[in-house]
């Protein structure tokens, strides 16, 4: 078993490269430990939250306790199928803001700049606006990830953005083009009615070519021989096998499971290696740390009209929905109900938003419960930017232990005051005129919840991850002593060997990290095949004109 370039991971980065590279008529072999992604509960956007709380294709990461949000083991789903993380995600499509880029490049991922991955976003997507305007000069039109809009039939998706512009916000009609900032549609991968994950977009036509194949397997460790990656030791059905690389080996096995891999192949922190008896091939300082990811907070007001989606949530109309779907991909079965957004800033002197918002029309809980209070609808809120940095480190030297995955949320000051203020300024959001047909009463975290003291406590007891982990193997200049790959996202002391997935940010983006992470794969793949950047763009971010002196 060989090929010219061995990918770990068919996630959405793996996806993406094993397309761009087989395309090339270059040969591929993608290495999954999970299986297929066929059935309801993957295609179907409205079943979101299913395949996220289900073995089969989920990794079922826990963190550690976190000792600043009362010692609670926080979930982090990784997609364990085909099409990986965007198999089971909640198909929300967000580039990140321009800055995210610029400061990238800052921190020496030259190269990565906005003006330089703007031209992958739109060689990646074809993007459909559903007649509601936008900016088709900042987005592409024939590639292979499909992202589309919901029909925001909802009463309740206008009230959100109307309420914003009340509270003086800006408006966006795509915070995916020239502007982020401001409340406005929300985009999805979602195609015909199915989910359009990284598999469906990307693996699927790359699979009918005769030099692109999968192999199912768990990945050992990378075979290095005289400094150079030659291969990948996988366990497939008991035996172990080795899959040769004739020119390099790319991982592409996520946040969590890329570190882990370099760790297990002796690169990552040298006394950590030599703790679980590992021979240290690269001493790379930078391997498992600089773990960064959102966390959100579900603001719930209780509906004071049967509007909500609460009216289908029983098994008679969810089994309508259900079969809607099945045989005509159409209905509410057909999005993920996530159909209008809001980036803003959380106070003067913020040059780009540092917060963003989910907004749904249904009041339920993490575990997919209901909301006691029956009609309610939510908005999920958190900043964008924390500080706090967390750690992906070895449990033991065995490739079938999961790994020690610390987050360190809220570790800061600074932590617990943006937090404070996503509340309050969402609580200010919802008490505008657009909402005042629709709201009841605060039933998360309740009116009474008022003095930072009280926040601080809900936040501890009730902030979730956003499951956007990243930043653990930090893409940086090749003299930079914690950097792990270089601008190219070649693992900087080893040869033929490459990290291509949202463990390469630096700092984590504007949003959801779907988006960012393909188009990863897609650079990437240039690289690998030693093409030139695609041309860079002279588009120019808005940049909010009172930022240094205005909130909004």
């Amino acid at each position: 078993m060989q090929a010219e370039f061995v990918i770990v991971g068919a996630g959405s980065a793996g996806c993406a490269m094993a397309y761009r590279l087989s395309e090339a008529g270059a040969s591929v072999i993608v290495i999954e430990h999970g299986g297929s992604d066929v059935g309801p509960f993957i295609q179907m956007p409205a079943a979101l939250s299913y395949p996220m709380n289900m073995k089969r294709y989920d990794w079922g990461f826990t963190s550690e306790p976190e000792p600043h949000l009362n010692n609670r083991r926080l979930a982090c789903p990784r997609g364990k199928v085909i099409g990986g993380s965007s198999s089971i995600n909640g198909m929300v499509y967000v580039r990140g803001h321009a800055r995210d880029f610029d400061h990238w490049a800052k921190e020496g991922a030259l190269g990565w700049s906005y003006a330089d991955v703007l031209p992958y976003y739109k060689r990646m997507e074809t993007w459909h606006d559903g007649g509601h305007g936008g900016d088709t000069t900042w987005r592409g039109s024939d590639g292979p990830l499909h992202v589309s809009r919901g029909p925001r039939k909802n009463p309740l998706f206008k009230a959100f953005v109307d309420a914003g512009q009340q509270a003086g916000y800006e408006a966006t009609g795509d915070y995916n083009g020239q502007k982020q900032e401001g409340f406005g549609p929300m985009e999805q991968t979602v195609w015909q009615g199915r989910r359009w994950s990284a598999a469906n977009a990307y693996l699927r036509p790359a699979l009918k070519r005769p030099n692109c194949s999968l192999v199912n397997g768990l990945a050992q460790r990378v075979v290095i021989e005289d400094g150079k990656a030659t291969g990948v030791e996988i366990l497939q059905g008991g035996r172990r096998e080795i899959i040769h690389a004739t020119r390099e080996v790319v991982l592409a096995a996520s946040s969590i499971n890329s570190p882990k891999l370099l760790m297990l192949s002796g690169i990552g922190p040298g006394a950590h290696l030599a703790e679980h008896g590992i021979d240290v091939v690269a001493d790379r300082a930078g391997v498992g740390r600089n773990l960064q990811d959102h966390l959100e907070l579900y603001m719930q007001m209780a509906a004071s009209q049967p509007i909500t989606l609460y009216k289908h949530w029983n098994l008679f109309s969810k089994g309508l929905i259900g079969a809607q779907w099945l045989f005509t991909k159409t209905g509410m079965g057909a999005s993920n109900q996530f159909e209008s957004a809001a980036f803003i800033r959380s106070q003067a002197g913020v040059e780009y938003p540092d917060i963003q918002y989910h907004f749904l029309p249904i009041a339920v809980r993490y575990d997919g419960k209901i909301a006691a209070d029956g009609h309610g609808f939510q908005a999920h809120v958190g900043p964008m930017r924390s500080p706090s940095r967390g750690t992906v480190t070895l449990a033991s030297s065995d490739p079938a232990d999961p790994p020690r995955i610390f987050f360190n949320y809220m570790s800061t000051p600074e932590d617990w005051v943006d937090f404070r203020r996503c509340i309050r300024l969402t609580r200010e959001i919802f008490a505008q005129d657009a909402f005042k047909p629709f709201v009841k009463h605060e039933i998360q975290p309740g009116a009474a919840v008022q003095s930072d003291a009280e926040l601080d406590a809900f936040i501890a007891e009730h902030a979730e991850s956003a499951y956007h982990p990243c930043g653990t193997c930090r893409m940086g200049r090749a003299d930079d002593p914690d950097a792990v790959v270089d601008p190219e996202a070649r693992v900087i002391g080893v040869e033929g060997l490459r990290v291509a997935d949202s463990s390469i940010f630096p700092r984590i983006t504007n949003g959801n990290l779907n988006a960012p992470s393909i188009m990863v794969g897609e650079k990437v793949s240039d690289h690998l095949l030693g093409k030139p950047a695609l041309p860079r763009s002279n588009e120019r971010p808005w940049i909010h004109p009172d930022w240094k002196t205005s909130q909004r």
